[in-house]
């Protein structure tokens, strides 16, 4: 078997004004992804923005933004707190493409981006992981505090950028007292990857599933 790089990029999107109609809602997305190499985890931080958008659009573009930086095939966990996001790419699109790109005889929301995400992921091996939001996994709130930066700030990190990842955690300790027992610099698992913050969760309204998380490392 081809040995792939091991890549974790956990993503977030943030749309600001949606409660309001009629006004502009600036979203952002941005992502932090990992690589363990040299006895040490190497980390990139990337964000993007968009001046009227939605949360859909953004989820898409922290996946498209995210696989566009890897230069090379790679084995790829994505964790996204997007419903939308993961069961698109685990449930929907081989439907849809099926169907010449068509659901109920229409095309999908945001067909482009589907049809773009679906030819990059296509390069890699990737395991779509699913996790509640605010669930006390840090890379998982940096993602958030990447892509609602971005959308305040309408911002883009114009590629991948040294991550600020450690001086970010190291703040929410001494100021908040949170992460104390997270080790971000823990060796990878048995599969290459450091460990996702409570694992594989199932979709509100259906019961875990113990075999999912199994399923996403053996990719």
């Amino acid at each position: 078997m081809r040995d792939y790089p091991k890549v974790i990029l956990h993503a977030d999107e943030s749309c600001l004004g949606n409660q309001f109609q009629g006004r502009t809602r600036p979203g952002g997305a941005g992502g932090i992804l990992e690589h363990w190499r040299g006895g040490h985890w190497e980390r990139r931080d990337f964000w993007l923005s968009e001046r009227d958008t939605t949360n859909n659009r953004m989820a898409l573009r922290s996946a498209i933004e995210g696989l566009r930086l890897l230069t090379r095939p790679c084995r790829v966990r994505f964790v996204s707190d997007s419903q939308y996001l993961v069961r698109g790419m685990t449930e929907w699109v081989e439907k849809w493409k099926a169907r010449g790109w068509r659901r109920k005889g229409a095309p999908p929301e945001n067909l482009e981006l589907w049809q773009e995400l679906d030819q990059l992921a296509s390069r890699h091996r990737v395991g779509w992981i699913w996790v509640r939001g605010h669930a006390g996994d840090p890379r998982n709130e940096y993602a958030d505090h990447l892509a609602t930066r971005a959308a305040k700030d309408q911002s883009s990190s114009e590629g991948a950028v040294e991550s600020g990842f450690p001086a970010w955690l190291e703040e929410q300790r001494e100021t908040r007292q949170l992460y104390l027992d997270f080790s971000e610099n823990s060796p990878p698992d048995e599969d290459g990857f450091p460990p996702v913050e409570g694992r594989v969760q199932a979709k509100p309204g259906q019961k875990k599933d113990p075999g999912a998380a199994r399923r996403h490392r053996d990719l």
